[in-house]
Parts: structure tokens; C-alpha cells; sequence
């Protein structure tokens, strides 16, 4: 039997009734029961009376109960058998009924039968139940008497259904119903059934409520179907019952095909029904369903079901302003309540079912409502990792918006509330991640998690973010700052309750980086410092206790750990005050006491640091980036600007006529001035006395009193001074630099710095000492660039261009110097944490070239003019992009052979010692190519000049603007740092880049698109006059080879840049799509000036052709894979497939376009970007077995023809140097197009058996032509390929065409012979391979060989099966394969010079039983058994 419901409210009520009574009733005396024997009733010769006597019950009169004497089983057993062994049975049944219609027609008498009796016999004696039922009840468990006494309580019951509740509170329909719940037989449930449905449809509406919940607790088993139809016919007629009827369906048994249409009509209604009456419903619904109607059922009810429009709007709006003032009030009082109880109902209906229903779970699990997985994720164990799996796929392919997240918090938090454990362990297990959406989305539950629920969860939240910031994982420490700093912004007040665990971070700062410890600094002092809280003093006590132990510390690492946290907190204590003046008084109203703080806190970091010129240079680089975010108060700038000016002004600028005297090594010169001085004004920068005393105070020697003064003033310093000197000048004067602007042009005290003969002369220390002053005068002029980029004057712009052409002349002086100095380690340019761990990777890289040039001969390459590169020389934190390719060199070693004997190094290993140009810099590029500026002297015009952004400059420019980029905006998984390699080193030099977020770097981009598209264009026209008069050779007549390349690597880097801004994840972010449409709005309007709003389709369409023009003047192959691989990441925005034969085509167009060489280099090409562009190429055209077949079948023969340096006429990019890419690529994707290949099956149609037999025998043929050319080509990675890729083409043919064969052998059996036989011919090859492998002993190929003989023998016994399935088994014989090399000769061997003729392949039958055939025969069938098998299937087909 189905389990019934527990009783109702009803029932309960009644128990306790009767516990009550017997209560009163227990503690009877013996004088109490006689006092009660005269309201006992007088017998007057009723049947009814006196049997109930004889048999145990003493009935009696007003407020008495009945007396039970016995118990009630022995009661019930006397009475029935005195009823069944009375004289006049049957007739004394309607006699003994009569009596009870008497007896009952007493209101007071009917009420005393209806309740429990009282109990008379010693509780010793008491067998039954601890409590008694009533008279009625009693009766009706006997079964001759149960018919007659269910007509006559259902016969009396109408007379009370109108009438009011007795003064004694007893509803009297209710009681009597009572009565025949939990029956412990029932004579006959049809009849009760017709009776209680008949009830119910003339009750009133309260009643019928209670009548029908009362059913399954009357009904028996038998009759849940009837009953169950008879419900869903009432619940059609009166819609008042909706619940009570659910309810009751739910707990009876019944057909499935009437829950169905019950289940359809209550969806029907769902849209119209109460929130009150929502759980029951909901409850039915899922209590309804089955396996197979699971997903729909439940996906109908998501359609239709939508909480928030069942949320009244009251109390929807309270709890959202409840939420934002943690005040947990709200005006509609009751009303919430309701509400929440519901909503709260609703869910743990839900949530009861999808725990104990797992095609429930799996089912909402499909939907994907993100509030019912977290449901599902904390309730049910066993999907846990299924649920998250979900979750990462939805949110990979952007299912998940911030708004649906806030907004189902917003909605569900008192449900969601109950299950913040587990969604913080969710979170937990998300910022672990390493995709960047999937992080985003954690944090996002960390912060809504604290948002919207109580105290208890914000501090589990706090404490889950800051295990994650001592946890040492960059990227989580990273996410975990960003959400508490976040969570401090929007809600101060409760995260100060939670500061305690955020101040334990501090004890975790050896492991973070400089910019974590900008964050965590921001981050307390934001919650020590807020305004009027008097509850934060303890945390500014500590703050300063901190700080000042650091300061004071002689470990360097924790002396600039104080100075960052010192100068972020100066800046959050002056930022307070100022947010919090009007605005007509904030740049002069602060009080004292907070200038006092900010000042004395400054003067202490200076103290504390003016020992050390890294300290300094720090507090330099953060006091400046602290001024650039505008956040320091205006009367502590106003003192900063007076201190630093006068410092400044002192310690490195001199008068133009104050020319040094002094034993200098090198004679001192006024160099690199962009006006003419007169002997007696001007200023310049005093540079190299002060790294000439540097270096004389490192050596011990002795120094005047002047020099004595300045020996705290360190050139180290001059750059970032002067940082935070004309941030403090542009802040103060609203971006006008008019009071610094000499230092723009002023010139720097050094020597004459071309090397010129005297490179070798030199020492060690005079290269030392050269090297350095060069690299102090280059971050000089970058810091200057960084600082006069955005004035606007043409005088300004032209000096800034000059400037820039400084530096590259000074970074092809500085690679000469370099070159012979390997050893050296430059003066440091940035000064956070990171460069501490940074060793000089310079002499490192050096001598492992060293090193290999010994070992290779001593490649050369000469500077271009600008920064150049070089594969030997190259870091590993660089991009191997940078790269230039070996034609380059071999080029410039050309033109440039004889002048230089040592080899020059590449500025990439340096780039930690160069200053960081910021991001405005870029905007140069807007100047173009050719731009007259006018230089006014006097306010007179004296002379015109033509200032050019040269070639060598904006190069300078995109190099250092590609690595920005890739810096920023390539994902994190794609640059993980590889394990023991310091994490830090990638970051140097892009603090300033690091202060602003990726979106707001792409916007910057997106302005410059304009400019570089006119450099683009520029270089592209470049070229294409270059071929036409050239031919494409690079050293034609006429032809500038430097300029060439340099033009070239513009080029290569402009596609760079391109492709890294397209290439961003960022894009389709919300808040960041409207940049994608900007960005493809000025490619698009290249072309012709299109309408404003175009679709995304039409614009990705436009900037796809634009782009595409670009292929005709590519230069050089590595320009051609970035132009591909931008143009396939704008095809992957676009949802259109025609562009894939673009690129498709595109591509073959590259691979079949002769590239230019050097004369010493077999090519120019890499194979890496040869086996890139090869594979694009074979991945998007639209036949791989045509493409695969048209290499092989045409450019490989022209290529074994052709001379021994020679190439294929078709694809000239394949040699014989290159062929391993081209077969290795080839192998590859011929192994993973077929295998992509669905197996066939009976089921399929002929012409679908016949497409796939024919894509299977072009499949083959291509496979035995590749197979064929280690005849030829036998070197050692050839036959690796081979060995590799051949095993896995014949267990694809083994899965895939196999059954395909099964089922075509019979109506195309001469197509399957054919086929097999030109397989047999490939699988003796590589049989014969294997062999070759063993007799060399080549360890790299043999490991192959075990794997590959194993899917040989399948093959063998696969083919046999296939042949006994279409009963051809006599078609079947296998014979012994002779070991042979790739020639085809016999290897012997002592097994084989033991055999005998007999055993060759022609004539042996050998049984397939015998091992010997297997191991030494397992390639498969011989050519003799084709025939045989060819023969006698026409034999046994007839």
C-alpha cells in the first residue's frame, strides 16, 4: 500500500481534544466514577442500549462521556459476537442501527458518541492504544456493522453543514468525517466513495476544503483511480479547489495518463494562480512527472513560471531598498511575511524533490535556471561536479550577464541565503580557474554574496577572499583584491566590521606583487581612514605601526614595502578630506590637523629613503602615480610642488655656463641641445658629473666639499624626479607644462658617444661607464617624451619627434657598446619589488650565444637603425614574434659585413632598464609621415623645418605598443608562467600600463586605429611600388636593404597590434561592445564612408575585405601568418561561414608565393609558422583529401625533380628542408578528417553507404601516396611522422570504414576489394618500416613499432570477420610476411635463415592459430589473397 498522509489540522485537533479529556479524566477516584452513575442512561428496552452494556460500554447523558469497562478490541469483539449469535441475526442489525438513529437524534447524545470514551478499566489491564475512540468509530470497525452506520452518519451529517460551530467549538460536519479516516478495513469503498464525493459537491466551500483533504486518509487503495477521476472532473468545475484536490493527487495512486491531463490543465492556470498557492501546485507538477516526460514537463513549467511576477510589487520594492540600508524593515509588514514564507515553500519544494529525484535534477539541470543550480549544487552530492561543469560551459559560451546574477540575488537571497556555504565553496572553485570569465563569474558571487546576505555570510565571504589572497596564486590574489576592494567601495560600513581578517593580510606581502600591495594598502587604509568613525582608530594605529617598522627596516624588499603603503595611505588620508569639502571650497578648505598627518607622513618616507636611490626613485614613481590619479589634496600638492621644484632644480640642472671642471675620463660636451645657446643662458641636465661621483664615491676615493653635498643626489633618480616633477607642474596648471618647458630642450652633460675606433681600446670599466651614462640619458629623453606627448604646439610636437629620433640613435649606439660588454648589468630603471629578484639575464643570454656561436660559426647581425632582435639572444619572458626572421639577418649582415667584429645584442634582454612610455605617447602616431612644424624664435618666424615621423621612430613606437598589448590584453591561461620561473619578471615595466584596465587600454587603441590604418596604407603602397620596380628581390637595384626591413617589421607589427586588439575576449562584455563597433567602424569606413549604424554582420564583412586587400604587398612570411590570423579572428565574431574559403585560399596564396631569402639561409621561412599556415590552410578549405592530394600528388614530385636547392613550382614554399612540415601537417589532418568521420550503419541510405565508400577510397589513395614518399624522403623526423600518424589513420579506418565495409561488400564488392587492396599495399609498407625501425635501433622510431604491429593484427582479424559476416570465410587465407626494409630487401635474421623456401608468402597457408603467423604476419592479407578472396566471393554470391 501507498504510505498514507499524516492526519490534517483537523485530526490534530481532535487528538488533542481527546487528550484532553482524558487528561481531566485519568486522576478519577472510585467516588468520582459512582458520583457519575446517575447520568447514566436508562436501558427502557433498547436493543441498541443493552447490547452496548452487555458488551462493555456505559452510555451516558449531558457533558459525561461514555464509559469503556473493557477494552476496546475485547469490546468490539463482544459486541459482534453477540450481534452474530443472536436469535432474530440479521434483523437485530436493523434493530441495533435503529436504537443508534434513536439514541443520535439528541444533539448532546450524538456529540458523546462522536467523541473518545472514557476508559474504566486498571491501566495494568489496558492492552489497546494509550488513548480511546469513539463509540462511532468503534462501530464502524465492525464489519456487519459498518455499511448502516456510514449511511446513517452521511444521512445525518446534512443537518449540521449550514449550522454555526458549537459554543463548545466542535465543528460537527468535520467530526463526524473524522470518523471514517484511517479505518482499519473498509466493507464496501464504492459505495463510501459516492457517498463522500456527493458531500463534497453540496458543502459548503470551507467544508468542501476539509473534505476533500481528508480522502486519501477514508479512501483505501482500491478505489485512488475513481476518486482520482472524479477529482480532476471537480477541479475543472470549481477552480476554488485547485490546491486542496493537488494536494490529495499527490498522495494517491494513480494512472499516469490522468496525471498527465491533470498536470496539463494546471499549466494551464499557472500563469493566473496565487503565490500562496504556489507550492502545491509546484509540488504536484514535479510529484507528476516521469522519465520521459521529465524535460518537457519541466521545461513548460519554466516558461510559464516566473517568480518575480508573483512577488507582490511591495514588498519586491521594500526588499530591495532593505537591501541597500541592511535595515531588514519593511512596510508591508505581514504582507513580506506571506510572501517569503511562499517563496520559501516554493524552493523547498524543489529543493525536496530534485534531492530525491535524480530525472527531476536532471532535468532543471538542462534548463539551466541559475538559481535552482545552486539549489541542486548545494542539496544534491551526487551532480555536484556535473552542476559545476554546467555552470563553467554556460558561462564560457556567455550565457551569463552581471544582471541575471544581481538580479536572481536580489530576487532569491532569502532561499539563497540558507545555501551561502556552498555557493562560496562554488566561488571558491571558480576563481581557481584559469578562463577568465569563469574567474569573473566567482567574484561576482563573492560580491553578491555579501551584498545580500546577513553579517554571518559577509564574514565567511571575507574570510573565503582572504585565503585566496594568502594563497600566493597571482591570479586569484589578484580577483580577491579586486572584489574586497570593490566590496569597500559600495559598502564601507560592513566591511569595517570585517577589517580584522583583512589587516591578517599583512603578514602574507612577501608573495604579492607591487601592484597587490598598492590594492591591500588602498584597501585598509580606505576602512582605517573613512571620515567621523571613531571605531576605525585602532586600525590607523596599526597602520602606522606597520608602516614605520618597514620604513625603518634595513631589508631592502621591506623598506619599499613601506614606502608604497606610506604613499597610498597619504593619498586615501588627503583624499578623504577633500571628498568630503563643497565644491566651491575643496582646493583650499583642509584642516590642519590632516595636512599635518599627510605632510609628516611624506617626511618621514623621504628620511627614510634619501639613504638609498632605489628607495628614493620609488618614492619618486608612487608618489607620481598617486598625483596622476588626482587624488592628493590641494594644499599638500601645493607643498609637494614647492619642494620637489626646488630639488629638482639643485640636484641635476645647472647653468649652460657653469661648464664642469674636473678629472673626468672622457671630456665633458653639451650634447643633444634643440637650441642654440649663448655662453651665458640656458640650463642643462649635469649627467654625467653625477655618474662620474657615483662611481668615484663606489671606489673609495677621495671628494671635494661640493662634491661632498651631492653625494645623497644620485643619477638614478633623475628620471623619476622628473616624473613626478611635471605631474605635479601638469596638475597644478591644468596640463600645461609652459613652467618645465626648457627641459625639453635643454641639453644633458655627457662625451661624445659614437664608439668610432676606440670601442676596443677601451676597459671594461670605460664600457661600463659608457653603457651606463647612455642608458640614463635614454630614460631621460623617454621620460621626456612621456611628459611634452600631448602639448599641442607644432614648436612642442616637432622637439618631441626630435627627441624620439635621439633615442633610437642612442639604442644603435648603446648595441655597440653592449656587444663587448657582456657582463654588464644596467643602472635599473623601475623600481618595484619585482626588479629585486631580477638578475642580469644580459650576461646570461650573452654567453650562451657566445657559446652557440661557437658552435654554429659566429652568426653576425648589425643594428637597422632602430631596436633590433636576434633568436639567439632572446629572453624567455619575450615573445618569440619579435623575432626577426633569418633573411633579415643574413640581409643586413650583407650590407653591413666589415664594418663591425663583434656581434650585436638584442634590447629585448634590457627592456627592464628602459623607463615605461605611457600609453599617451601613441598619440604621435598621429602625426604620420610627413609634418612641417614651425619653429618661432622670438615671435618671429626665422625658419621652416620638416620634421618626419621616420621609419626607424615608428617602429620604436609599435614595438613598444605591441608589447603593451600582449601584455594586456593576451588571457592569462595563454601566458601562464611555467612552473620555477619568477612570475614578476613578465610585469616589469608595465606598472604604469597595470593602473588601468584592459578596457580602457582598448579604448586608447581604438583612437589610434585611424593613424595606424594611414601607416598601413602608407607602407602597404610602399611595397607595392617596390615590387613593381624590383620584383619582389630584396637586393635589386637600387634597393635600401635597411630600409627595406625596417619597413617590413612596421609592417609585421602593425598586424600584430591589430590582431592582439581583435583578438581580445573582452569584447562582447556588455559594457565593451560598443569599442568592437568603433573599431570596426574605422576599418569599415576605410573602405567608403558607411551609414552610422550598421549591423554587426555587415561592419565584421567590411573590415574582413579591408583587411584582405593587404595580401598583395605582404613582405615578408611572418607578416603573412599575423594578416591570416587577424583575419581569422575577425571571421570567429562573424557568425557567416563564406569567408572560410577566404581564408582558405588566402592561405595556399601565401604558401604558393616565392618568399625572399638571403643568400646563406636555405629559407627565410620558420617551420613553426609554416606548420601554423599549412594547418590553417588543410582546417579551412573545403576538401582536405583534394588539398592533401594536390601537395602530394603535384608539388612533391616537382620537388623530387627539381634541383638539390630547388622547390616545388606550385608551392615554393616546399624544399627539401621544409618537407617534414608539409608531411607532418599533411598526416595530421588526413588522421583527423577521417576520424571526424561518422562510422556507417545498416540503417543508412544506399546513396550514403555509397558518398562515404568513395570518400573512403580518396581517404586511402591519399594515404598511400603520402605513405609512399619515405622511398624517397627517409630521413629520420620523415619516418617518426610516419610511424606516428600511420598507426592512428589504421585505427581510424578500424573504427570508421570497417562497418561501413560490413554493410557495401555485397552490392560494391569490387570497390571494397579495391580498396582493401591498396590498404594491403600501405599497411606491407609500413610493415616494412617497422622492421627498418628495429634493424637501426633508432630508440625514437622503435618505441612506435609495438603499438603499431598490435593495430596490424586488428586489422587482419577485423578484415577476416568482415568477410565471414557477408559468408565469405573460405575468401579468407593468410600467409607469412618476410621482414624487409624500405627498399623491399630481405633482412635476415637467424629466425629466417633457419626457415625454409617453403615458408615465403606465395605458396604458404598458414592457420591464423599459429603464433608465429601473427607475430611475424600481422600486417593482414597477401596480394595472392585478393584474388583469392576476389575468386571465390563470385563463387559463393552464385
Amino acid at each position: 500500500m501507498v504510505p498514507k498522509r499524516r492526519p490534517s489540522k483537523l485530526e490534530d485537533k481532535e487528538s488533542l481534544t481527546e487528550e484532553a479529556s482524558k487528561a481531566s479524566k485519568q486522576p478519577l477516584s472510585k467516588k468520582t466514577k459512582k458520583s457519575h452513575i446517575h447520568n447514566e442512561v436508562e436501558e427502557n428496552d433498547n436493543v441498541f442500549i443493552k447490547l452496548l452494556k452487555t458488551s462493555g460500554v456505559i452510555l451516558k447523558t449531558g457533558e459525561s462521556q461514555n464509559q469503556l469497562t473493557v477494552d476496546q478490541i475485547v469490546f468490539q469483539k463482544k459486541l459482534f459476537q453477540t450481534l452474530r449469535k443472536h436469535p432474530s441475526y440479521p434483523q437485530i442489525i436493523e434493530e441495533f442501527v435503529s436504537g443508534l438513529e434513536s439514541y443520535i437524534e439528541d444533539q448532546d447524545s450524538f456529540r458523546n458518541c462522536l467523541l473518545s470514551c472514557e476508559r474504566l478499566q486498571d491501566e495494568e489491564a489496558s492492552m489497546g492504544a494509550s488513548y480511546s475512540k469513539s463509540l462511532i468509530k468503534l462501530l464502524l470497525g465492525i464489519d456487519i456493522l459498518q455499511p448502516a452506520i456510514i449511511k446513517t452518519l452521511f444521512e445525518k451529517l446534512p443537518e449540521f453543514l449550514f449550522e454555526n460551530v458549537n459554543s463548545d467549538g466542535l465543528n460537527m460536519p468535520r467530526l463526524i468525517i473524522s470518523q471514517l479516516k484511517w479505518l482499519d478495513r473498509i466493507v464496501d469503498g464504492k459505495d463510501l466513495t459516492t457517498k463522500v464525493m456527493q458531500l463534497i459537491s453540496i458543502a459548503p466551500l470551507y467544508l468542501q476544503h476539509d473534505f476533500v483533504t481528508s480522502l486519501p486518509e477514508i479512501l483505501g487503495d482500491s478505489q485512488h483511480g475513481d476518486v482520482g477521476k472524479e477529482l480532476s472532473d471537480l477541479l475543472m468545475e470549481n477552480t476554488s479547489l485547485t490546491v486542496p484536490i493537488l494536494d490529495v493527487l499527490t498522495s494517491l495512486r494513480l494512472d499516469p495518463k490522468l496525471l498527465s491531463q491533470v498536470r496539463q490543465l494546471v499549466m494551464g492556470k499557472l500563469s493566473s494562480v496565487s503565490l500562496d498557492d504556489l507550492p502545491v501546485i509546484i509540488k504536484f507538477i514535479l510529484h507528476s512527472v516521469t522519465a520521459t516526460d521529465a524535460l518537457e514537463v519541466i521545461s513548460e513549467l519554466r516558461e510559464k513560471l516566473d517568480l518575480q511576477h508573483f512577488i507582490l510589487p511591495s514588498w519586491f520594492h521594500a526588499s530591495q531598498s532593505k537591501l541597500k540600508n541592511k535595515g531588514r524593515q519593511s512596510s508591508s509588514g505581514n504582507q513580506e511575511n506571506s510572501g517569503q514564507d511562499c517563496v520559501t515553500l516554493f524552493f523547498d519544494v524543489i529543493k525536496s524533490a530534485v534531492r530525491y529525484e535524480k530525472i527531476i535534477s536532471e532535468a532543471w539541470i538542462k534548463i539551466f535556471d541559475i538559481a535552482i543550480l545552486f539549489i541542486i549544487y548545494s542539496t544534491n552530492t551526487q551532480v555536484k561536479k556535473y552542476v559545476e561543469r554546467v555552470l563553467r560551459n554556460k558561462i564560457r559560451s556567455g550565457c551569463f550577464e552581471e544582471q541575471l546574477l544581481q538580479s536572481t540575488f536580489c530576487i532569491h537571497y532569502v532561499v539563497l541565503k540558507d545555501i551561502c556555504p556552498s555557493i562560496l565553496s562554488l566561488a571558491q572553485s571558480f576563481v581557481h580557474s584559469l578562463d577568465q570569465s569563469i574567474i569573473l563569474f566567482g567574484s561576482l558571487l563573492y560580491k553578491y554574496a555579501f551584498n545580500f546576505f546577513d553579517t554571518y555570510c559577509q564574514q565567511e565571504v571575507v574570510g573565503a577572499l582572504v585565503t585566496h589572497i594568502c594563497s600566493g596564486n597571482e591570479a586569484e590574489v589578484d580577483t580577491a583584491l579586486d572584489v574586497l576592494l570593490e566590496l569597500v567601495v559600495l559598502n564601507l560600513s560592513a566591511m569595517r566590521l570585517n577589517a580584522i581578517f583583512v589587516k591578517g593580510i599583512l603578514d602574507y606581502l612577501d608573495n604579492m606583487s607591487p601592484r597587490q600591495i598598492r590594492k591591500l594598502f588602498y584597501i585598509l587604509s580606505t576602512l582605517a581612514f573613512s571620515k567621523q568613525h571613531e571605531a576605525s582608530s585602532h586600525i590607523q594605529d596599526d597602520m602606522h605601526l606597520v608602516i614605520r617598522k618597514q620604513l625603518s627596516s634595513t631589508i631592502v624588499r621591506y623598506k619599499l614595502i613601506g614606502i608604497i603603503g606610506a604613499v597610498t595611505m597619504a593619498g586615501i588620508m588627503a583624499a578623504d578630506r577633500t571628498r568630503s569639502s563643497s565644491l566651491t571650497q575643496g582646493r583650499t578648505d583642509v584642516s590642519n590637523e590632516q595636512y599635518t598627518q599627510v605632510t609628516s607622513l611624506l617626511q618621514l618616507v623621504h628620511s627614510c629613503s634619501k639613504q638609498s636611490p632605489q628607495a628614493s626613485a620609488l618614492y619618486y614613481d608612487e608618489f607620481a602615480t598617486l598625483i596622476q590619479r588626482g587624488n592628493l589634496a590641494p594644499k599638500a600638492l601645493e607643498w609637494v610642488g614647492q619642494t620637489i621644484f626646488n630639488d629638482f632644480q639643485d640636484a641635476f640642472v645647472v647653468d649652460f655656463c657653469a661648464f664642469p671642471e674636473g678629472d673626468y675620463p672622457f671630456p665633458v660636451k653639451a650634447l643633444y641641445g634643440l637650441e642654440e645657446y649663448s655662453s651665458r643662458d640656458g640650463i642643462a641636465i649635469n649627467l654625467l658629473p653625477l655618474l662620474y661621483s657615483q662611481d668615484f664615491a663606489k671606489d673609495g676615493g677621495r671628494m671635494t666639499s661640493q662634491e661632498s653635498d651631492q653625494k645623497l643626489v644620485s643619477p638614478l633618480c633623475l628620471a623619476p624626479y622628473f616624473r613626478l616633477l611635471r605631474l605635479c607642474v601638469e596638475k597644478q596648471h591644468n596640463g600645461s607644462l609652459e613652467e618645465i618647458d626648457g627641459l625639453l630642450d635643454c641639453p644633458i652633460f655627457l662625451t661624445d658617444l659614437e664608439p668610432g675606433e676606440r670601442l676596443t681600446s677601451m676597459s671594461v670599466k670605460e664600457h661600463s661607464f659608457m653603457c651606463s651614462l647612455i642608458f640614463l640619458t635614454l630614460n631621460w629623453f623617454r621620460e621626456v617624451v612621456n611628459a611634452f606627448c600631448r602639448q599641442t604646439s607644432p614648436e612642442m610636437k616637432g622637439k618631441v619627434l626630435t627627441r624620439l629620433k635621439h633615442i633610437v640613435e642612442l639604442q644603435r649606439i648603446l648595441e655597440k657598446y653592449l656587444a663587448v660588454t657582456p657582463y654588464y648589468v644596467p643602472p635599473l630603471a623601475h623600481f618595484d619589488l619585482e626588479t629585486l629578484d631580477v638578475t642580469p639575464i644580459t650576461a646570461a643570454a650573452i654567453s650562451a650565444k657566445i657559446r652557440k656561436q661557437g658552435k654554429i660559426g659566429g652568426r653576425k647581425r648589425k643594428a637597422d637603425g632602430s631596436k633590433t632582435s636576434s633568436s639567439d639572444t632572446l629572453s624567455k619572458e619575450d615573445s618569440s614574434e619579435c623575432v626577426p626572421t633569418p633573411s633579415d639577418r643574413s640581409q643586413l649582415e650583407k650590407e653591413f659585413k666589415g664594418k663591425e667584429e663583434k656581434p650585436s645584442v638584442s634590447l629585448q634582454n634590457y627592456r627592464f632598464f628602459f623607463r615605461e612610455l605611457d600609453i599617451e605617447v601613441f598619440s604621435i602616431l598621429h602625426c604620420g609621415l610627413v609634418t612641417k612644424f614651425i619653429f618661432d624664435t622670438e615671435m618671429h618666424t626665422e625658419a621652416t623645418e620638416v620634421v618626419q615621423l621616420q621609419p626607424p621612430e615608428l617602429l620604436f613606437l609599435l614595438e613598444d605598443l605591441s608589447q603593451k598589448l600582449e601584455n594586456m590584453l593576451i588571457p592569462s591561461v595563454a601566458r601562464r608562467i611555467p612552473f620555477l620561473k619568477s612570475k614578476g619578471h613578465r610585469n616589469i615595466g608595465f606598472s604604469h600600463l597595470h593602473q588601468r584596465s584592459a578596457q580602457q587600454i582598448v579604448h586608447s587603441v581604438v583612437q589610434l586605429l585611424t593613424p595606424m590604418c594611414n601607416h598601413l596604407e602608407n607602407i602597404h603602397n610602399y611595397f607595392q611600388c617596390l615590387s613593381a620596380e624590383n620584383q619582389s628581390v630584396v637586393d635589386g637595384p637600387g634597393m635600401k636593404v635597411q630600409e627595406y626591413h625596417i619597413m617590413s617589421s612596421c609592417y609585421q607589427r602593425l598586424l600584430q597590434i591589430f590582431h592582439a586588439l581583435f583578438a581580445w575576449n573582452g569584447f562582447f562584455q556588455p559594457h565593451c561592445v560598443h569599442l568592437l563597433y568603433s573599431a570596426l567602424e574605422v576599418l569599415t569606413n576605410r573602405l567608403k564612408q558607411g551609414e552610422p549604424d550598421q549591423a554587426l554582420e555587415e561592419l565584421l564583412s567590411q573590415s574582413f575585405n579591408y583587411l584582405q586587400n593587404f595580401s598583395h604587398s605582404i613582405p615578408s612570411f611572418q607578416c603573412a601568418l599575423y594578416l591570416i590570423r587577424l583575419l581569422m579572428v575577425i571571421l570567429e565574431k562573424s557568425t557567416a561561414t563564406k569567408n572560410k574559403e577566404k581564408i582558405a585560399s588566402l592561405a595556399k596564396q601565401f604558401l604558393c608565393r616565392v618568399w625572399p631569402s638571403g643568400e646563406k639561409e636555405k629559407s627565410s621561412i620558420s617551420t613553426e609558422q609554416l606548420h601554423t599556415l599549412l594547418s590553417i590552410y588543410l582546417e579551412h578549405t573545403d576538401s582536405v583529401l583534394k588539398a592533401i592530394e594536390e601537395i602530394a600528388g603535384v608539388g612533391v614530385p616537382e620537388l623530387i625533380s627539381s634541383p638539390k636547392d630547388g622547390s616545388s613550382s606550385t608551392f615554393p614554399t616546399l624544399t627539401r628542408h621544409t618537407f617534414v612540415i608539409f608531411f607532418r601537417v599533411m598526416m595530421a589532418e588526413l588522421e583527423k578528417t577521417v576520424k571526424g568521420l561518422q562510422a556507417g550503419t545498416a540503417a543508412d541510405s544506399q546513396q550514403i553507404h555509397e558518398e562515404k565508400l568513395l570518400y573512403w577510397n580518396m581517404a586511402v589513395r591519399d594515404f598511400s601516396i603520402l605513405i609512399n614518399l619515405i622511398k624517397v624522403f627517409d630521413s629520420r623526423p620523415v619516418l617518426h611522422v610516419c610511424l606516428k600518424y600511420g598507426r592512428l589513420f589504421v585505427e581510424a579506418f578500424l573504427k570508421q570504414c570497417m562497418p561501413l565495409l560490413d554493410f557495401s561488400f555485397r552490392k560494391h564488392r569490387e570497390d571494397v576489394l579495391s580498396l582493401l587492396e591498396t590498404f594491403q599495399l600501405d599497411t606491407r609498407l609500413l610493415h616494412h618500416l617497422c622492421g627498418h625501425s628495429k634493424i637501426h635501433q633508432d630508440m625514437k622510431l622503435t618505441k612506435h613499432v609495438p603499438l603499431l604491429k598490435k593495430t596490424l593484427e586488428l586489422l587482419v582479424c577485423r578484415v577476416k570477420a568482415m568477410l565471414i559476416f557477408n559468408n565469405c570465410r573460405e575468401a579468407f587465407w593468410l600467409g607469412n610476411l618476410k621482414n624487409r626494409d624500405l627498399q623491399g630487401e630481405e633482412i635476415l635474421s637467424q629466425n629466417s635463415q633457419e626457415s625454409t623456401a617453403e615458408e615465403s608468402e606465395d605458396n604458404t597457408t598458414s592457420q591464423v592459430s599459429k603464433s608465429k603467423a601473427t607475430e611475424d604476419g600481422e600486417d593482414e592479407v597477401s596480394d595472392g589473397e585478393k584474388e583469392q578472396d576476389s575468386d571465390e566471393s563470385d563463387d559463393d554470391s552464385d
